[in-house]
């Protein structure tokens, strides 16, 4: 009888590495992905940096160094579930909910072409009354953080809702709203303070915290300033100030859109531009 005995076939050996790998790189990537825009980065930068002293105090033969980060390693695990127990709990949960192989981009821009249409509109009608506004709209790192401190809504976006939020004395009006392609995660949210000394003095706490959310995550940020009814944008710790329409558009076009690929810069500015 014909047999073959796979023992003698060292490429089946190759594929599991492979797949092994692949496997590994893939839960590392969603890992990632899921961490983004939380405190729990500038934990694994702490763990991070834990282990190298670890290693480097092990090869060198610090024995003092290397018992401490040992211990440190050893107790510090269960310090870390109970500390970032929420965003574990978050994390598992994303995971639950999501498909193993999608994909955070597909169909994107049709989502987003209506929320930026919807932007625009609330933009320029509440500019014009000088109705202040905060609007984060996330990108690829997560806003949930800033979401959580605010009342959620997971509601569509629209440019009447988004105006309706922040007429004067509503009990929303104070704080920002964040958005996720087509849909209002939250709106009164909390969003952080920019401590950046050279920040204009003119600048009040919505433009500091479009700011400082931009410095800490990718997110861009419109701002429609109480006082003037002036049009800004935040993004990657620089604020594009006194907008106009066509510049908004442009730059939310640039910003949201998948196939995006114009540099900020391919119009003259007619505004400021600080940081």
């Amino acid at each position: 009888m014909f047999s073959m005995n796979f023992d003698n076939l060292p490429w089946l050996v190759y594929i599991g590495q492979i797949v092994d790998i692949l496997l590994v790189t893939y839960v590392v990537y969603k890992l990632i992905m899921i961490i983004r825009g939380t405190r729990a980065v500038q934990l694994v930068k702490g763990i991070a940096a834990i282990f190298i002293v670890w290693f480097v105090s092990s090869f060198l033969g610090l024995s003092t160094l290397e018992f401490i980060t040992r211990q440190t390693a050893t107790f510090g695990l269960l310090a870390i579930i109970i500390i970032f127990q929420p965003e574990l709990r978050r994390g598992l949960e994303q995971l639950g909910r999501s498909r193993l192989f999608s994909s955070r981009s597909i169909s994107k821009n049709e989502a987003i072409q209506p929320t930026i249409d919807a932007l625009m509109k609330a933009s320029v009608y509440m500019g014009k009354r000088r109705i202040g506004a905060l609007i984060s709209i996330e990108r690829e790192t997560g806003l949930n953080d800033y979401a959580e401190t605010g009342i959620a809504m997971h509601a569509n976006v629209s440019s009447e809702l988004l105006i309706n939020i922040f007429i004067p004395n509503t009990p929303l009006h104070d704080g920002a709203v964040v958005l996720k392609n087509d849909k209002i995660l939250a709106a009164g949210c909390y969003l952080p303070l920019s401590e950046d000394s050279s920040i204009s003095k003119e600048l009040g706490t919505r433009h500091r915290a479009a700011l400082g959310v931009s410095e800490v995550t990718d997110a861009i940020t419109l701002i429609i300033s109480e006082e003037t009814g002036a049009i800004s944008l935040s993004k990657r710790g620089t604020l594009y100030r006194e907008l106009t329409k066509e510049q908004l558009r442009d730059l939310l076009e640039q910003n949201l859109l998948k196939a995006a690929t114009t540099s900020d810069n391919r119009w003259q500015w007619g505004g400021k531009k600080d940081g």
